[in-house]
């Protein structure tokens, strides 16, 4: 008998979401949370990162809405993206006083530092995902990825090292990645690894390998609509069937 103590992977309409803020934070009330985090995508996606002018705006609403829901903590984060080989994140250094957290993860939709290179990631990993199928079998590439899983590894490792990340975001989602070195720089950086209930991420099988690295987890809803907000009996079952202890989910409790 467990239940979610909070939710910080929430999408509203200032990304790709169908809810407001103060929607979000009705449907976390209504299921029982005690915080609720919005975490809309960094603004280098093409089509639905938030404008480097929202992040105020977005600071300033929840400031506005805490005072009028006591019960519940109102959290400001943001969905960083995962894309430049130097490490740096899609937001601006002085944009960080706006948020309480940062999470990051890898997407389509972004070029970063070096476009050229991005794009080549980008295709590759779309074959990989949608045409061949994610994996063949655990740390083994099919022919021809190998190259470019080491590429996407380091690119998420690089990231890790050079920001304050809290959570990873559907870490091994939309490309081939080798987990096993990730896990280890998420505990080495002191990063939780998200088990995602709306992309399925980590798989089944690879959250059987991460049980055995010593990295700590969280479940998220990535909620991209206020019925979402606060899912993650799905993530829950998975974890469970992988063999995760709950006492290494950090936002679950015993009812």
């Amino acid at each position: 008998m467990m239940r979610m103590i909070y939710d910080i992977h929430t999408h509203t309409t200032f990304s790709h979401g169908t809810g407001s803020i103060e929607d979000n934070v009705k449907a976390a009330i209504a299921k029982g949370l005690k915080e609720i985090g919005i975490a809309d995508h960094g603004p280098g996606h093409l089509t639905y990162g938030v404008k480097h002018k929202n992040f105020p705006v977005m600071r300033k609403e929840i400031d506005r809405l805490q005072p009028m829901y006591p019960e519940i903590r109102i959290t400001l984060g943001v969905e960083a993206n995962i894309i430049n080989p130097s490490g740096t994140l899609d937001i601006w250094t002085e944009e960080l006083s706006y948020f309480d957290y940062v999470l990051a993860g890898y997407h389509y939709g972004i070029f970063g530092e070096a476009p050229v290179r991005a794009f080549k990631t980008h295709a590759v990993n779309l074959v990989a995902n949608y045409i061949k199928g994610r994996r063949t079998e655990w740390g083994s590439p099919a022919t021809g990825d190998k190259g470019q899983r080491k590429i996407n590894t380091e690119l998420v490792i690089k990231a890790l090292h050079e920001n304050k990340i809290k959570a990873l975001t559907h870490p091994g989602d939309k490309g081939r990645f080798d987990l096993l070195p990730i896990a280890r720089a998420c505990v080495e950086t002191g990063t939780l690894m998200e088990i995602s209930t709306w992309h399925e991420a980590p798989m089944n099988d690879e959250l059987k390998h991460l049980a055995k690295e010593q990295v700590s987890f969280i479940i998220s809803s990535d909620a991209h609509s206020p019925d979402r907000v606060g899912t993650f009996l799905p993530g829950l079952e998975r974890a469970l069937a992988a063999g995760i202890d709950p006492a290494r989910i950090v936002n679950l409790e015993e009812c």
